[in-house]
């Protein structure tokens, strides 16, 4: 409960500090004079609300990110999958993707203006294109990191490359998987966006372009609050997944300095020399010498 209003307290503050910034205009370096107050952007978020628009647009970039993203992990899993695997694929696939990921999925609206017949096509073409690689690249890192004894002692109980693959393969690789879908969905949000700015028509990325064209800055910020809380909301879905799917791994959880710390044992008294001993003691003891003796 601690740390969840420590949470809360610190997107007050922020907030807070907004508000004090914007009313007072304030123009040391930074020209908040220029930025709506929190007032003013809650009040053009009630009244978006209140609209049909605002749900439209929702729905339209939710299904973009939705069908984007689940392409991308499909594709990203399975390529990353048969390139750790395969060396074939690996020299067959791997100079074409290491080529094209470093280009910015941004940068291919021309191409799916060009190759797609719609934008709402393109549009999630790119959302995909977006998300592929850091699956792609996490899931190839964490097949290859899997210890071969795991492998080994699968195929030694008679076991063949798809048992492989469902028993050790997939399930090792699971927590790498997690973590590029975690970077992918927010890549996507960042390029469907970018995306619904540049050719869309609807879209909280679309509206959010609009209202800046029209001077409406709290419309603006209505879709940067817009985005960040799907952006949010999509993001730890996908973890929670991930700590579902995951929940043989040992966790660890933080730990006190102090409460790691041993207490000291007791110093546990010498005996006197004249103490009895055990009975047991003595019994070795005295067969002991009758062996020496003998």
């Amino acid at each position: 409960m601690t740390r969840y209003a420590l949470r809360v307290a610190s997107l007050g503050i922020a907030l807070g500090l907004w508000q004090l910034l914007t009313s007072q205009e304030i123009d040391l370096w930074l020209r908040f004079s220029q930025f709506p107050t929190v007032t003013d952007v809650a009040h053009a978020f009630t009244g978006r609300l209140a609209g049909s628009d605002y749900w439209t647009d929702l729905t339209d970039s939710l299904t973009r990110i939705l069908t984007g993203f689940l392409l991308a992990a499909v594709l990203g899993v399975g390529a990353g999958v048969l390139v750790a695997r395969s060396r074939l694929a690996e020299d067959l696939l791997g100079p074409v993707l290491e080529v094209v990921r470093p280009v910015p999925a941004i940068a291919l609206v021309p191409v799916a203006i060009l190759l797609f017949p719609s934008n709402e096509q393109g549009i999630v073409f790119i959302t995909c294109t977006a998300a592929f690689f850091p699956v792609l690249v996490s899931t190839r890192h964490a097949v290859r990191a899997l210890a071969p004894v795991w492998e080994e002692a699968v195929r030694t109980m008679g076991g063949g490359r798809w048992r492989v693959l469902g028993s050790v393969v997939l399930p090792g690789a699971l927590p790498g998987v997690f973590g590029g879908l975690s970077v992918g969905i927010g890549v996507s949000w960042i390029c469907v966006i970018s995306a619904e700015m540049i050719s869309g028509q609807y879209g909280v990325g679309y509206r959010t372009w609009q209202d800046y064209t029209v001077v409406d800055y709290p419309g603006v910020f209505v879709g940067m609050v817009t985005i960040g809380v799907l952006g949010w909301l999509t993001s730890t879905a996908v973890e929670l997944l991930g700590r579902r799917l995951t929940r043989w791994l040992p966790r660890t959880s933080y730990v006190p300095a102090t409460a790691r710390a041993k207490p000291a044992r007791a110093a546990t008294p010498a005996r006197p020399a004249h103490a009895a001993a055990p009975a047991g003691h003595d019994t070795e003891e005295a067969r002991d010498e009758h062996l020496v003796r003998d």
